[in-house]
């Protein structure tokens, strides 16, 4: 049955073979990767069902057909015993994790994220229709989806190396062409803090933007680290999965961690593991690998957040607060300026401290308090515009009695 839906396809719609082609099963179709830049053929589970039938009784056509499609082609058909179909067949599957939100529960729904919509879809022994016109009746014959341009493979994991790549060559951009390492980190920094901006709203249509133009920047830089004969994205993935993985052996090895502070403890436990075991790092201590670049307060709270996993953490918040009461003296007895700076840093420090403690992200917290700031200053700025009169002519009693005014007329909101 494969090699003569195959043999339709090359007719009908110029597969080329050389290029491979992707044999999905039409009901798993939500819960299977697919690369729209290359042919697709979607055929229901039923037929593929009696073809493993056929082909486990013996019968003439049906092992034949399977290795003729897969031999001719770079396809993979996962056909299985009657039995283990009948139970796909039963099973409703799982949306792909990365493109299991919304739009991602329905074959139909999948296929429009995946191609546009004008997209041909063919039908095989039938008519063409395109992919937005397509109905869940047409999933119950044999399709074919022609390749899509890999720049218009959007929802692709692809698209994205591709597009980069594409603008770097010599007929490319020419802004992208003359891009480095070094040029672009501040494009990184600013699209980081846009994403952290949007991050205080939630999950939005907006946040998804502004981490798609974050993602950029890291495929920019690995783009730009293949030409240099470093690494490329690939990389990057493997990377940090193989990472990720061994930094969780309690999901995916046989250690315990029932709670978050268990797994905060073992997973600076196998960092400082790969520290002794790299030869690369076997001096470098568990705040080594915190950025300079970081804000202080975020810098802080994460330095702290290390050692208290490694075991150095005061057994509850009163001791922090009575760190916070000895810092806040000994700033107070502080004789000079230099001491008084050093004395003050150390407040800080121990303030960040009091929010690890609480759970509470300080450089997130002084943001809002800055946001809450800004808001009751504009009030009294309006407030001080009514009456006619410049803020600097105004002593600091009043202006302290319009800001509590302020603070009123925002909590009666």
């Amino acid at each position: 049955m494969l090699d003569r839906l195959i043999g339709e396809a090359r007719r009908r719609w110029g597969l080329d073979l050389a290029a491979g082609i992707q044999i999905v099963a039409a009901e798993r179709l939500v819960a299977t990767p697919i690369e729209p830049s290359r042919p697709v053929l979607v055929v229901p589970l039923t037929r593929l069902a009696a073809l493993a039938e056929t082909a486990g009784a013996g019968g003439a056509g049906g092992a034949a057909d399977v290795a003729g499609a897969a031999g001719a082609a770079d396809a993979t058909v996962a056909v299985g015993g009657a039995d283990q179909m009948a139970t796909a067949l039963g099973a409703a599957p799982d949306p792909l994790p990365g493109r299991h939100g919304p739009d991602g529960r329905t074959a139909l729904t999948v296929l429009g994220r995946l191609y546009p919509a004008g997209h041909t879809a063919g039908r095989l022994g039938g008519h063409e229709t395109t992919v937005g016109a397509l109905t869940a009746d047409d999933l119950a014959a044999p399709l074919y989806l022609r390749p899509v341009a890999p720049e218009l493979a959007a929802a692709s994991p692809w698209s994205m190396p591709y597009i980069a790549d594409r603008l770097r060559r010599p007929d490319g951009c020419p802004w992208d062409r003359e891009q480095t390492h070094q040029s672009l980190r501040k494009h990184l920094l600013e699209e980081t803090y846009e994403v952290y901006d949007a991050l205080e709203r939630g999950a939005t249509p907006a946040l998804a933007e502004e981490l798609g133009d974050l993602l950029l920047q890291v495929v920019l830089h690995a783009q730009l680290a293949a030409e240099a004969g470093v690494f490329d994205l690939t990389d990057v993935q493997a990377s940090i999965a193989r990472k990720i993985v061994r930094r969780h052996p309690h999901v995916f090895g046989d250690a315990i961690a029932e709670t978050a502070a268990d797994v905060l403890r073992q997973w600076e436990r196998i960092k400082a593991i790969e520290r002794s075991e790299s030869d690369a790092a076997a001096s470098r201590g568990a705040l080594d690998g915190i950025s300079p670049s970081m804000p202080a307060l975020a810098a802080s709270q994460e330095m702290q957040e290390r050692v208290a996993a490694l075991g150095y953490d005061w057994p509850d918040i009163e001791g922090v607060l009575d760190k916070v009461a000895e810092e806040l003296g000994e700033f107070a007895r502080a004789a000079t300026d230099e001491d008084r700076r050093e004395e003050f840093g150390d407040l800080l420090l121990v303030a960040v401290n009091v929010g690890r403690k609480l759970g509470i992200e300080t450089e997130g917290a002084l943001r809002a308090a800055n946001d809450k700031f800004r808001r009751r200053f504009r009030r009294i700025e309006r407030m001080v515009a009514d009456r006619g009169v410049a803020i600097r002519d105004l002593d600091f009693a009043t202006l302290d009695a319009l800001w509590d005014a302020a603070k009123a007329e925002e909590r009666a909101i």
